[in-house]
């Protein structure tokens, strides 16, 4: 007498075997209810579709780490899935702040020391570095997020972050000898 192997047990063997097949079956029999948990926690359609496929490759980089004895197999993908989609939300809710953070700064500059030289703003970005002009025309006037930023201009997030502060304090400088000079 054969036994019969539930989806779950066969989608396990076939990761175990780092066969493609398994990838196809997870999306096939889960994809749906993957989609779903991720839209809970994003509310943005297309971003839940992201994340669903970050998970897969995800499962499939960590399918060495299942264990059946800790948790059933759809509990440690929904628990991937969700764990995707709440770092997701944390980097567009950090992406957010440091914007609001950015444009508050911004604001309190000009509401302090307004004049004329604050309006031809590209031209006094222009005496920066090219390498923070770069990152500071892509953040401001492009309306990149600085992780597209990052990918645009094929530089770790980290370096984009530091060349965003280094050319804000540079371009305050500029300003503040500006005012010194009026």
């Amino acid at each position: 007498m054969s036994r019969t192997y539930s989806i779950d047990e066969q989608i396990i063997h076939l990761l175990k075997g780092r066969d493609e097949d398994a990838l196809r079956l997870i999306y096939y029999h889960y994809s749906s209810h993957l989609k779903g948990i991720a839209f809970q926690i994003v509310q943005q359609d297309s971003l839940a579709d992201d994340i669903v496929q970050e998970s897969m490759v995800k499962i499939w980089n960590k399918s060495d780490s299942y264990d059946p004895k800790k948790a059933k197999f759809f509990t440690w993908i929904y628990q991937i899935t969700r764990n995707t989609a709440l770092d997701k939300l944390r980097q567009r809710e950090n992406n957010f702040s440091q914007k609001i953070q950015m444009e508050k700064s911004n604001v309190s500059v000009v509401e302090e020391s307004f004049s004329g030289e604050h309006i031809d703003i590209q031209k006094h970005i222009s005496q920066l570095g090219q390498k923070y002009q770069e990152v500071i025309e892509l953040l401001y006037f492009k309306g990149f997020t600085q992780s597209q930023a990052s990918e645009l201009l094929n530089i770790p997030l980290g370096t984009v972050k530091s060349r965003l502060k280094i050319g804000l304090r540079e371009l305050k400088k500029i300003y503040d000898y500006k005012r010194k000079l009026n």
